[in-house]
């Protein structure tokens, strides 16, 4: 059984900035006990930082810099960065953790730190204990002449850009490909049009004038209507949206279609599978629509499915020696690529298909039937308890009962957010509508 987290979640620690525990005083404090934690006696340590585009993290990246530097470590600043541009740079300078200062697909009032450990992983569950222990004592600075010292990492968002651009075969072209890419207003908008276009691509950006405020506001992976337009309007051959962080993608196909994690898995897989090249079995969530389990059986790729979120993916990829695994939010994770969720590798894996088969996105998803699925998202403070209710339990029942084994029902807390999402998937887009809204209001009464 593991022990109880008192600060980490599911992705590093995530609120409401000004809100404990996401203030510049705890921060500060929680980068000295990282430092203590992380320094490992022999001489000088790094660890790097990278932020999205939020105006607190301007705040917390002084704060973890403070910190660090009191416990005797140096810093790196990546000033903004991807999420797994920060796990691929924490390898490459060959730091002992990188930090992420970003509340990933979340409004700009809410910020969060994460962690990826010295092979860009996260972090082990007994170092985030640990971390956790040092919190609760008090701060000790090391002597002065032990302070860590802070540089500027001017290379960065080159070295990245080819590191993408390496992920897929030397020679592919994209040459003629009209691409929209939206950046969310956040921290891919330096780097994703610029990787696109250096493999030939025509380019219209959008989501790339982040103001410290707009982060994910009306366009980006959770909002890709105003994409949708533009790919419909400017006769694009793709849209291509990334999330605040850059850890996932959605993409719209030439005909304003919309194509999600699940379907990004599957053209993904299916390539893999074809070339003889997939390791292991596909690693899908529980929120991961049946169709996408349907089409890998008839293919004869194995599938399972772990708890919500990118580190039960990637804990479940490694116990099944899998290569591949994801969420239907666009959360991709390609371990025979690099070692974390990445949006913008993600769509270059996919182009690379596309062009190498010369099939559409639209057609090359066909192999793959979703079923209707919908989800409403209700917010709440006390998620756990309200599903332990018997009224709640028995209304979860009755809608069980009534897709007769045709579909699938799924109560679950956000580990993001304080919000319920209620989830039902079945044969029937009618049916599934009314025991999802049924099940919705239910809970909303408990409110």
């Amino acid at each position: 059984m593991k022990q109880e987290r008192k600060y980490f979640g599911t992705d590093g620690i995530r609120g409401t900035v000004g809100e404990y525990p996401i203030t510049p005083d705890f921060v500060l404090k929680l980068g000295w006990a990282v430092g203590r934690v992380l320094a490992n006696g022999k001489g000088r340590n790094k660890i790097i930082i990278g932020k999205d585009t939020r105006i607190s993290g301007y705040m917390f990246e002084s704060a973890l810099e403070a910190g660090l530097s009191a416990a005797g470590m140096d810093v790196g600043l990546l000033g903004p960065m991807p999420t797994p541009g920060i796990a691929y740079l924490t390898r490459t300078f060959h730091a002992q953790a990188g930090i992420v200062i970003s509340a990933s697909h979340n409004p700009f009032q809410d910020n969060g730190i994460k962690f990826f450990s010295s092979r860009g992983t996260k972090l082990p569950d007994d170092v985030e204990l640990a971390i956790e222990a040092e919190l609760d004592k008090p701060m000790r600075m090391a002597t002065a002449d032990k302070f860590g010292k802070a540089e500027r990492i001017n290379d960065a968002r080159g070295r990245y850009i080819e590191f993408c651009k390496r992920t897929i075969l030397y020679d592919t072209d994209l040459k003629g490909v009209k691409l929209i890419v939206d950046c969310a207003h956040g921290a891919t908008y330096n780097i994703a049009p610029a990787v696109f276009e250096e493999l030939g691509a025509s380019v219209t950006s959008i989501g790339v004038q982040p103001n410290g405020l707009n982060i994910n506001e009306g366009v980006g992976a959770t909002q890709p209507q105003k994409l949708r337009e533009m790919v419909l309007e400017r006769q694009a051959d793709l849209g291509i949206a990334l999330d605040g962080d850059g850890d996932r993608v959605i993409m719209v196909d030439h005909r304003g279609e919309i194509v999600d994690g699940d379907e990004l898995l599957f053209i993904i897989a299916n390539a893999r599978h074809q070339a003889g090249q997939l390791q292991g079995a596909v690693v899908g969530t529980l929120m991961s629509n049946f169709g996408l389990e349907k089409a890998l059986l008839d293919k004869g790729i194995n599938f399972h499915r772990a708890a919500v979120g990118d580190r039960y993916v990637l804990e479940l990829l490694q116990q099944v020696g899998g290569c591949l695994g994801g969420e239907s939010s666009g959360h991709v994770i390609c371990l025979d690529r690099t070692t974390t969720g990445d949006g913008i590798i993600t769509a270059l894996q996919v182009l690379e298909i596309s062009r190498q088969t010369g099939l559409s996105v639209h057609e090359l998803k066909q192999g793959m039937q979703k079923l209707p699925q919908l989800m409403i998202n209700i917010p709440i403070q006390n998620g756990p308890k309200i599903l332990q209710l018997p009224i709640v339990k028995q209304a979860l029942q009755s809608a069980e009962q009534q897709l007769a084994q045709q579909g699938r029902v799924l109560l679950r807390p956000s580990g993001t957010e304080p919000l319920i999402r209620v989830m039902v998937e079945g044969a029937d887009l009618q049916q599934v509508k009314t025991v999802v809204e049924d099940l919705a209001d239910v809970i909303r009464a408990q409110v």
